[in-house]
């Protein structure tokens, strides 16, 4: 995608951009395309920038209001973005804005005309008049959250807004919102959780709450503040009466104006809350989440991602140009290659292949300093090369998903390319090979198309029982002659779902299966033997989460959705990603492409755990054995065992990944659940296996603390008096053994060296059953909240899926430029 590219879904503003300065005419012999960054978002005939929309709904687009008395005629105005070598969309004969009244400039579609250019993260948009003068001009640095609208409407600066006003009035309201209800006898007492959906934290201090009683209203202390995407949950110990069977909870702003409410006949079995956080419907919870995000029989929810907070610089400054877009790790392709595999990448706006190699120290740098030119079969084009992966049965081979040729930008062309290379070495590369999938996908936009692409071997699909959508039997591979030992499967942009596709020898393909996603955007796609599932990449536009596929009855199917590490940049835009398959002191390295080079740097690292301990793990590259399970060099190995489906090796023939063992395969110390002591008569640990769905939530604990502080944690007053064990996870860490008090509460103060990060709390009773568990982040900087929007991932209540509330915002830890430091 290229960096200022269509983006279709929510992502996070890193600041605020008010365009202002001295309006001035430019010369009446001015070409559409001359800037003048004096030229303001404010016209001297009442024509304003009202609305900027670039990554949230369907299309990107720019809402005119005619702030003046009477009509103005648009007719033959021009529209750019800040790139001039875009060409100008011109407004057609009889575009009008009455006064008062809004006009939208909307990006083309399937259906409607428009710009066929996208407005990027950081962006300007220009509005000229028929003469060609710039009369119009708005920039901003980050995508808004939501969208950047004048508030008050019409007039005011131009600030994020509550919600997306297409054509219509700004919306200016209070981003707090009740999120979650529990009215009937809580832990302690009954309650109301706050979300903030906007992308600023909000200081409370002066709301009101009030039940359906008027005369029951509880003024919200100041320095009370709810962080964007966070929890604020309100006490009935704080706000002194109780709800009822049949109640209301309302909240009020300082000037008594409602800011939501919500009203119900009858005490929910646990409590009710939004699905999704903050945005969605109420309905009630399959478990009480007081001050974390809401869980509901059937759906996802998105948890803390398990390995390493950060998200290191790899490359050095300038190394890419920018638009690095899809990466592929595998093993290196002889035995005397790095022992940390290799990288592909390509960069999509101008059309390179690149092949990374590790220097040994931790950073990486592509043996082709320069890039490989990618070109079509004839030799001609720059394909807008977005994924990239590898296969097992044709070594030699590098596979390049793409959205548009770039030298015909406005024309879609969604195709995977196959190019003959093992090294990279090459200056230029003609497609041997092109699968051109448009009849698929009629009406995709240009800048809509494939955006990620991988490799799933045919004997791991049959060995899980994968279905054939197109046959409507289980997957046989003999039905597709010529296409090789596997399938490809694909990430489309425009329709925000992967497809697999049998790619036959002779050009022609067929559709096998559709996975619909909850993301926004498909940004990159990735097979992980390891782990025995489908990685699915969402980038910026969710805030940089991931979601693990496995194959149940005959489908893929989402089993666990990620936030981006707790440190990361949500806002980087991470098109591409690719994890490795060896394990490495308890963890394997993930790696991220950056399409907007931020900062000068586009690939980055982080860590994803697996199991060291496991005999074999990390495998002997091109031995063709069985990694982890003990088997024989050269049997094969069953597929599904963690880690026994060969890893793509280019030019190197097929190589075992690694037999990692799935996080919570194995506990650590062996317990089991239940078995109360250790033979040392100290409480045993509880097993990963132990900490389920059923069980988690079901206590209560703050959501962030630092290292040394004394936390309280709800157990629930059916165990008062009784003994329990207070846990905290990763490695299982006692924190205290105590009594229930008559609140149903115990204390635990973590570990002064606890490092920072997500972990978990668990209580276990004397006998070593859990009671419950529940996440928390330790931050030893600032104690500040954590980012906490784990309201799922879905553009609708349909997708099963908790996504990030409207406008979610996150403590972003920003790194100078030139340092090499954490994102």
């Amino acid at each position: 995608m290229h960096p200022r590219a269509l983006r279709l879904g929510a992502s996070v503003a890193a600041a605020l951009v008010v365009a202002a300065g001295v309006l001035t005419t430019s010369p009446a012999s001015a070409a559409v395309g001359d800037d003048d960054p004096s030229v303001g978002a404010a016209s001297p005939n009442g024509l304003v920038v009202n609305e900027v929309e670039s990554n949230g709904d369907d299309t990107d687009w720019v809402e005119l209001r005619n702030t003046s008395s009477a009509a103005i005629d648009l007719s033959g105005y021009a529209f750019l973005d800040d790139d001039s070598s875009h060409e100008a969309y011109v407004l057609p004969a009889g575009s009008t804005i009455a006064a008062g009244g809004y006009f939208v400039i909307d990006q083309v579609s399937a259906t409607a005309p428009g710009f066929d250019f996208g407005l990027g993260g950081a962006d300007t948009a220009r509005v000229y008049d028929p003469a060609g003068d710039l009369v119009l001009r708005y920039s901003w640095t980050a995508h808004a959250a939501v969208t950047y609208g004048r508030c008050p409407d019409g007039t005011g600066a131009l600030v994020d807004t509550t919600a997306s006003t297409k054509g219509a009035a700004n919306d200016c309201s209070s981003p707090v919102r009740i999120n979650e209800v529990e009215s009937d006898g809580g832990t302690p007492g009954d309650w109301v959780e706050l979300t903030n959906v906007g992308t600023t934290t909000v200081d409370l201090g002066g709301y009101v709450f009030r039940d359906s009683d008027d005369t029951h209203a509880y003024t919200i202390p100041n320095g009370t503040t709810v962080a964007p995407g966070g929890f604020t949950v309100l006490d009935e110990q704080d706000f002194g009466f109780g709800l009822g069977k049949a109640d209301s909870a309302r909240v009020f702003d300082p000037r008594g104006d409602v800011v939501d409410s919500y009203t119900w006949s009858a005490h929910a079995a646990t409590t009710y809350g939004r699905n999704p956080d903050g945005t969605g419907a109420f309905a009630e919870t399959s478990v009480p989440t007081k001050g974390t995000a809401n869980r509901f029989a059937g759906v996802v929810t998105a948890e803390a991602w398990p390995g390493g907070p950060d998200e290191r610089v790899l490359d050095d400054e300038d190394t890419f140009t920018g638009d690095l877009s899809g990466i592929d790790w595998t093993t290196s392709g002889s035995t005397s290659g790095s022992a940390a595999g290799q990288l592909w990448a390509v960069q999509n706006g101008d059309g390179l292949l690149y092949h990374l190699v590790s220097d040994g120290e931790g950073g990486w740098a592509p043996s082709n300093a320069a890039g490989t030119e990618l070109h079509y079969a004839d030799g001609s084009g720059t394909p807008d090369a977005e994924g990239v992966t590898v296969t097992s049965d044709d070594p030699g081979a590098v596979y390049v998903s793409t959205e548009r040729n770039n030298d015909v930008s406005s024309t879609s062309r969604p195709a995977v390319l196959r190019f003959a290379t093992s090294d990279g070495s090459q200056s230029t590369l003609d497609a041997t090979d092109e699968w051109n999938l448009s009849a698929d996908f009629p009406g995709l936009g240009a800048n809509a198309g494939l955006e990620g692409v991988t490799w799933v071997p045919d004997s791991w699909l049959t060995a899980h029982g994968f279905a054939d959508e197109h046959t409507g039997a289980a997957y046989t591979p003999a039905t597709y002659t010529g296409h090789g030992d596997g399938l490809f499967f694909v990430g489309v942009e425009g329709t925000a779902s992967v497809y697999a596709y049998a790619l036959m020898s002779d050009g022609a393909f067929q559709r096998v299966a559709t996975i619909a996603t909850p993301f926004s955007v498909v940004a990159d796609v990735q097979f992980d033997p390891t782990l025995d599932a489908l990685w699915v990449v969402c980038d910026d536009a969710c805030s940089g989460r991931t979601a693990l596929y496995e194959v149940a009855d005959g489908a893929f199917a989402a089993t666990t959705v990620y936030e981006a590490p707790s440190n990361a940049d949500r806002t980087l835009a991470n098109e591409g990603f690719a994890i490795s398959g060896v394990c490495t002191g308890g963890s394997r390295a993930t790696f991220y492409a950056d399409d907007n080079d931020t900062d000068g740097f586009s690939l980055r690292t982080g860590t994803y755990p697996c199991d060291s301990s496991t005999p074999g793990d990390g495998g002997t590259p091109g031995d063709g054995g069985t990694p982890g399970d003990g088997g024989t060099p050269g049997d094969g190995g069953t597929p599904g065992d963690g880690g026994t489906t060969p890893t793509p090796t280019p030019g190197g023939g097929s190589t075992p990944a690694p037999g990692d063992t799935a996080p919570g395969d194995t506990a650590p110390g062996g317990s089991t659940p239940g078995a109360g002591t250790s033979p040392s008569g100290a409480p045993a640990a509880p097993s990963e296996s132990s900490l389920t769905e059923a069980n988690r939530g079901t206590l209560t604990a703050p959501a962030t603390a630092r290292p040394g502080e004394t936390i309280t944690i709800g157990v629930g007053t059916r165990y008062a008096g009784q003994e329990v064990h207070v846990w905290m996870f990763s490695t299982p860490t006692l924190l205290e053994t105590a009594t229930v008090a008559a609140d149903g509460t115990v204390t635990a103060t973590i570990p002064a060296d606890a490092p920072a990060g997500e972990h978990r709390i668990v209580v276990t009773a004397e006998d070593g059953t859990v009671l419950g568990w529940t996440t928390i982040t330790i931050d030893p900087v600032t104690g500040a909240l954590a980012f906490t929007g784990a309201e799922g991932l879905g553009v609708g209540a349909v997708a099963a899926f908790l996504l990030l509330a409207a406008g979610a915002g996150v403590l972003v830890l920003r790194r100078r430029r030139g340092t090499p430091a954490s994102e």
